[in-house]
C-alpha cells in the first residue's frame, strides 16, 4: 500500500485552510449580476459541489493510511467551502439554491458502485469539467464578485487534481500493467461523455461566458492529456498549473 506523500498533502490542505482564514470571505455586500441562464448553470454547480463526503471519507479510512485519510477529509471541507461560496454568490444575485438535480444524483450513484478506485476515477471527472467551467466563470463575466467566487473555486481545483491523481496513481499500480491503459481510454471516453451532456446542459451560460460547446468539449479532453500521464507515470505531480488550461490560452 502506497503511504508516501499524504502527510505532505495533508500540511497543504492545512496551510491553504489558514490562508483562507485569514483572507476572509469576499465582500459579500456587492450585489452580483449575472445573465438567467449562468444563474441557472451556477445554481446546478453548486448542489454538485455540495455534500458531506461521508462515502469518499469511508472508503479512505479503509485503505488503512491515517495520512490519506486526513487528507481527503481536508479536501471534502474545500468541497464544502465551495458549495457555501456559491450558495452565497446565489443569495448576492437573489437566487435561492437547488434541492437536487438530475447530473448530480447519477454522479453519486456511480461513484458509489465500487471501491475507492472506481469512487476517484468518477470524482475525476468531476474535477477535470470544473476546473475548466470556473475558468470560464472568472473570465468570461464582467461580475466582480463571480469571478472572485471562481477564482477562487479554480484555485483549490487546480490542487485537487494533482492530489487525486497521486493517489489513483498508486491504486493503478496494484493492477497489471497492460490493463491500466486501457482503464484510462475508458475513463476519457466517460469523461467525453459527460463533457457532451455538460455543455448540452450548460450551452447557454457557456456562449455567455464567450466559451462553446465544442470548444468546451476540446478544451478539457485536451487537459485529460495530462491527467492520464500523471496517473500513469511515477512521479504524478507532474501535473502542473498549465494543464488546465486550454491550448492557445
Amino acid at each position: 500500500m502506497h503511504t508516501g506523500g499524504y502527510a505532505e498533502w495533508t500540511r497543504r490542505f492545512e496551510d491553504e485552510r489558514e490562508r483562507r482564514r485569514v483572507q476572509g470571505d469576499p465582500d459579500w455586500g456587492q450585489r452580483a449580476r449575472l445573465h438567467p441562464a449562468v444563474w441557472s448553470s451556477v445554481q446546478r454547480f453548486q448542489v454538485g459541489e455540495d455534500g458531506d463526503g461521508a462515502n469518499l471519507i469511508g472508503k479512505a479510512d479503509q485503505a488503512g493510511d491515517a495520512d490519506y485519510g486526513q487528507a481527503v477529509r481536508l479536501f471534502v471541507a474545500e468541497e464544502q467551502n465551495h458549495a457555501r461560496l456559491l450558495a452565497r454568490l446565489l443569495a448576492a444575485g437573489g437566487m435561492p439554491t437547488l434541492a437536487g438535480h438530475w447530473s448530480d444524483a447519477v454522479f453519486v450513484r456511480l461513484r458509489r458502485l465500487m471501491g475507492l478506485r472506481m469512487e476517484l476515477l468518477v470524482l475525476m471527472i468531476a474535477e477535470v469539467v470544473a476546473l475548466r467551467y470556473y475558468r470560464a466563470l472568472r473570465d468570461g463575466t464582467d461580475d466582480a464578485l463571480t469571478a472572485e467566487v471562481a477564482g477562487r473555486i479554480l484555485s483549490d481545483e487546480e490542487r485537487h487534481v494533482p492530489f487525486h491523481c497521486e493517489r489513483l496513481h498508486a491504486s493503478l499500480a496494484e493492477l497489471p500493467r497492460a490493463t491500466r491503459r486501457p482503464v484510462l481510454a475508458l475513463w476519457r471516453l466517460l469523461l467525453f461523455a459527460v463533457c457532451l451532456v455538460v455543455a448540452a446542459d450548460h450551452g447557454p451560460a457557456l456562449r455567455r461566458l464567450g466559451v462553446g460547446r465544442l470548444r468546451f468539449v476540446g478544451d478539457v479532453m485536451a487537459s485529460s492529456h495530462a491527467v492520464v500521464s500523471a496517473v500513469l507515470v511515477p512521479g504524478p505531480r507532474s501535473w502542473t498549473r498549465t494543464a488546465s488550461e486550454s491550448p492557445g490560452t
